[in-house]
């Protein structure tokens, strides 16, 4: 009989019970291989994350323009931002835009991913075809997707106004008009509802067949089982997407910057400010007006805000999706 390699006689020891057990040197060579295995992660957080998010904490209490020194102001970029009107007039108009997007195109997209996240599950024959198509905007580039549809809301030349027109329906000028700038954008991102469809799909798939059954045969119609099965059931995946969603929306940047630039134009958010989310003014202040220690500050008065919200979303709507 051959002996065992070397490698696993050094390995191995006897234990307090004859059982094997292994030596110091074998769970250091592991851990060795853990933290190897780990350190392009841990590299990429410490350098790309960590770092830039203390720094930004560090510069949200300096006068900072990226040329020049940062000098220490303690409070003053928060204080101004929240409380001086004439140095920021902007602020709480973008809160106040960014507000309305938030509150428009979260329902919208989930209304949307549900109808066709339904649609989807009844289709027995192409739904990978379809799903592949729906899902298509997505993973289409922000730029592509903000230039396509600049050109669909021209007022002139645009696809939407001349479907309008079969319809006896004027034309609209839509990203020249305050009150269509919020559901203009709002539209764009219920078209990109693609994630939450899947999302939603999925969560059809994992409902019983037996249940859906057992309603038929008590005589629910389609409408009943909806309300009384299907969405009390997709309560926990509505409730997550809703998370998401408002998180995701809060932070809306490469679409409204796409569509409101380009062509000559100033990044001002569209006419009277009507698109000026909150994050666009952040990167005007950041790289347009030179003033990133306050654009510091509004990165994390908006972590602040995002948190709170998240946390409000988790109390009152988890319970009702429990």
């Amino acid at each position: 009989m051959t002996a065992p390699p070397l490698v696993e006689q050094q390995d191995l020891a006897p234990g307090p019970r004859g059982g094997a057990r292994r030596r110091p040197v074998a769970r250091r060579r592991d851990h060795l291989v853990a933290w190897l295995l780990i350190a392009p992660a841990l590299a990429y957080f410490l350098v790309f994350l960590l770092y830039p998010a203390l720094s930004a904490l560090y510069y949200s209490f300096t006068d900072w323009n990226l040329r020049s020194e940062a000098s220490w102001v303690g409070l003053a970029n928060y204080t101004d931002l929240l409380f001086d009107d004439v140095k920021y007039p902007h602020f709480w108009k973008s809160v106040g835009v960014t507000l309305q997007y938030t509150l428009l195109s979260v329902p919208m997209t989930l209304v949307a991913a549900m109808v066709q996240a339904l649609l989807l599950n009844a289709i027995r024959r192409g739904s990978n075809l379809f799903r592949l198509l729906l899902f298509l905007p997505v993973v289409t580039a922000e730029a592509a997707v903000g230039a396509i549809w600049r050109w669909l809301y021209d007022p002139q030349y645009g696809l939407i106004n001349s479907a309008l027109g079969l319809f006896g329906i004027p034309g609209q000028n839509w990203l020249n008009t305050p009150e269509l700038v919020i559901p203009a954008l709002a539209f764009i991102a219920t078209w990109q509802c693609g994630i939450s469809m899947i999302i939603y799909l999925a969560g059809l798939k994992g409902i019983p067949g037996s249940i859906q059954e057992a309603a038929i045969i008590d005589g629910a119609g389609p409408w009943q089982r909806f309300w009384r099965v299907t969405f009390p059931m997709l309560r926990p995946t509505t409730f997550y997407l809703v998370v998401t969603g408002v998180i995701a929306a809060l932070q809306v940047f490469g679409l409204v910057y796409v569509i409101f630039s380009g062509s000559g134009r100033s990044v001002t958010g569209g006419p009277e400010q009507s698109g000026l989310t909150y994050v666009l003014h952040l990167y005007l202040f950041a790289f347009r007006y030179d003033a990133m220690g306050a654009a510091c500050a509004m990165s994390f008065i908006l972590l602040v805000f995002i948190m709170i919200v998240t946390a409000l979303q988790f109390r009152f709507l988890k319970r009702e999706a429990a």
